[in-house]
């Protein structure tokens, strides 16, 4: 379990509760040791979270504390919205499941004024349940897992010039501009780093290998060269 995970659980255990919960048995929920859950308390603690209490007794939420998990001021719920609208209509099925759960999870805990911010925020992202858009979460997805697994892709590919070609590439990130998306990947055609904007990709093949994490051809390098050059093209 992640450390944010952990710190978002061990709230929400001790919220609504009248006795203390001890820490043997916050350790065995979250199944870490004492130690782990001593000092993830004490971090919260620090952060301004009201929890009393103390090790060999157990702890408890201050009297009359309704505080939010993740102590969220509205503009920044806010944004926690407007980004998962937007991943629902924009990043694909991973993602857009993905984003719902998280605020279902965090609307879940939230007091009602925060709760009435994030239903009646006024930035949208609609989504079109048409053919088009079910193909191109598809396509988001499967360039998604590449990455993940980095797995080397074949693409069909026609550039701005109308020139088509195949292309075997290790794929690095996606990248959406309020418009298009765009593969940032290593190409091997190329030897260097190019964009691919996901509309004039025709074909998506497996290459049929993984590919090793490279520094001098990673995520990091990625960045560094399009910061000089951000638009090279594929």
């Amino acid at each position: 379990m992640r450390r944010a995970d952990r710190l978002f659980q061990i709230i929400h255990a001790l919220r609504g509760r009248r006795t203390a919960l001890p820490a043997r048995r916050l350790a065995d929920m979250l199944e870490v040791s004492l130690r782990t859950v001593y000092r993830d308390v004490a971090d919260l603690q620090r952060s301004g979270v009201p929890i009393e209490g103390e090790a060999g007794v157990g702890y408890v939420l201050r009297k009359g504390a309704d505080v939010p998990p993740l102590m969220f001021r509205p503009e920044e719920l806010e944004a926690l919205v407007v980004g998962a609208r937007f991943a629902r209509a924009f990043a694909g099925v991973r993602l857009a499941a993905g984003a719902a759960t998280a605020m279902r999870k965090i609307e879940a805990v939230l007091p009602e004024a925060l709760r009435a911010r994030a239903e009646h925020t006024r930035i949208f992202a609609p989504v079109f349940e048409d053919r088009h858009q079910r193909d191109f979460a598809q396509v988001i997805d499967r360039l998604h897992a590449a990455i993940d697994a980095r797995q080397a892709l074949r693409l069909c590919y026609c550039n701005l010039a109308e020139q088509p070609s195949t292309r075997v590439v290790e794929p690095l990130c996606l990248a959406f501009w309020g418009g298009k998306w765009t593969l940032g990947a290593w190409c091997r055609m190329r030897g260097d780093f190019r964009n691919f904007r996901l509309d004039r990709i025709s074909v998506i093949d497996d290459a049929g290998e993984n590919f090793e994490d490279d520094p001098a051809r990673g995520l990091r390098a990625y960045l560094t060269a399009v910061s000089r050059r951000p638009h090279a093209p594929g």
